[in-house]
């Protein structure tokens, strides 16, 4: 029996202010006011009557108890989550075949996690998932090549299709590790700056913001995917402005980066999945809410855990009411 007390929100919180140290920060990732988040955490001390985080110590500490308790706390809330999408898309059993693509930052993470659920939900459907480039998997959504895709927002309507905002994802810098940041910008004798191919969406966002603010950058290097452009950072050949979830994708090259907020006014792009007006709405809506609880727990959570000055800026967007 699960003591009286114990709730999936308090450990939720928990979870959060374990990742954080703070209370602050902790409200931020699960939504909810800081005096309730101090709330939440003390009514679960008080159904486990002991004493989980050092309340005196900023940034808050786990006791020896509250470390014990995390690990078993996040292997519950990991199943209760996988349970949660699951149940999701479960009733798009009745789809005969499924089409979707999606663009590259989620390859390594979200993508088998994705296609593990549907091909478990969609019993007797022919699924086929592809990898493309944002503007090539719009293209594909509004030709009927694709019945769904997952991909970077132009924030321009079109016609005949829905768009479902999934999160917003901000710019940063990523540099070589031991880069010592300053005010500004990289120096580009220094270490060259590294674009993403400028055909791709996300390399027209970044120069139109650059341009926007009177900044131009030497045009040396044009890469076109995340991994190989975090491997140049890497090996410091030079720095990029890229985003979270493209980073988090390099999770292999993580010592070697270091990441920085931009010197100039923030931005995001937004993540969305795109689908026809003619499609089943109930079909893209649960998948939607399946990459944005995906999305949360595997990328934005320990995202934000490391790099707490994202915190407000990389965020999901609510399910519409």
């Amino acid at each position: 029996m699960v003591l009286k007390g114990i709730t999936l929100r308090g450990l939720e919180v928990f979870e959060a202010l374990a990742r954080s140290g703070s209370v602050a920060q902790a409200a931020q990732m699960t939504g909810l006011s800081q005096p309730s988040v101090s709330q939440q955490l003390r009514n679960l001390e008080a159904a486990l009557n002991v004493e989980l985080v050092d309340h005196g110590r900023r940034p808050m500490q786990l006791t020896p108890a509250g470390t014990l308790f995390l690990g078993r706390a996040e292997s519950a809330l990991k199943q209760l989550r996988l349970a949660q999408s699951e149940l999701t898309v479960m009733n798009l059993a009745h789809l005969d075949a499924l089409d979707i693509g999606v663009i590259d930052d989620f390859d390594d993470n979200l993508t088998p996690r994705l296609a593990t659920l549907l091909s478990d939900s969609l019993s007797g459907c022919a699924l086929r998932m592809i990898t493309a480039s944002s503007f090539d998997l719009l293209h594909a959504v509004k030709s009927g090549e694709l019945h769904l895709a997952i991909s970077a927002s132009t924030r321009q309507p079109m016609e005949g299709i829905v768009e479902m905002p999934l999160a917003e994802d901000p710019f940063m810098i990523v540099a070589p590790a031991g880069y010592d940041n300053t005010t500004g910008f990289p120096e580009t004798d220094r270490l060259a700056f590294l674009r993403y191919d400028k055909d791709q969406l996300i390399a027209q966002q970044i120069e139109a913001h650059l341009s926007k603010h009177g900044i131009s950058m030497p045009d040396r290097f044009q890469i076109g995917s995340h991994l190989a452009l975090m491997a140049m950072v890497a090996r410091s050949i030079g720095w990029a402005i890229t985003t979270p979830l493209g980073y988090m994708r390099a999770h292999r090259f993580h010592e070697q980066l270091s990441v920085h907020p931009l010197p100039i006014p923030p931005f995001s792009r937004r993540i969305s999945l795109f689908a026809s007006a003619e499609w089943n709405h109930e079909v893209p809506s649960d998948i939607a809410g399946t990459m944005r609880r995906l999305i949360q727990t595997h990328m934005i959570a320990p995202a934000l855990s490391n790099h707490p000055f994202l915190t407000g800026q990389l965020t999901i967007h609510e399910t519409p009411d």
